[in-house]
């Protein structure tokens, strides 16, 4: 399985708490991902995204909260099995960042 660090997100409302993230991404590779086509590499599961806990320097892994009623599936990190916000520290994508199909 490959395995992509990201280092970047984006949400429409930044500090936003009821946003969810729309892309992420890697500021040195300068490229991103729609929510949706993340999703659909991370269930394939021919792919991995991660990011690196800033205390711990261990990879903390995303995952897909599953849809429900209510909301649409959305990305979440998981670590030492439990659901954290790992992402939501990360700084946004900036425009250099490509959108890769």
């Amino acid at each position: 399985m490959k395995e992509f660090q990201i280092t970047a997100i984006n949400k429409p409302h930044r500090m936003s708490p009821h946003e969810h993230i729309t892309h992420i991404g890697n500021l040195a590779g300068k490229w991103k991902l729609s929510r949706e086509e993340a999703i659909r590499r991370i269930q394939s599961k021919l792919e991995a995204f991660y990011t690196v806990d800033r205390s711990s320097g261990r990879k903390v892994y995303i995952g897909v909260v599953p849809a429900s009623v209510a909301r649409r599936a959305y990305l979440r990190t998981h670590a030492d099995g439990k659901w954290n916000d790992n992402l939501l520290a990360l700084p946004e994508c900036d425009a250099s960042c490509k959108l890769l199909a």
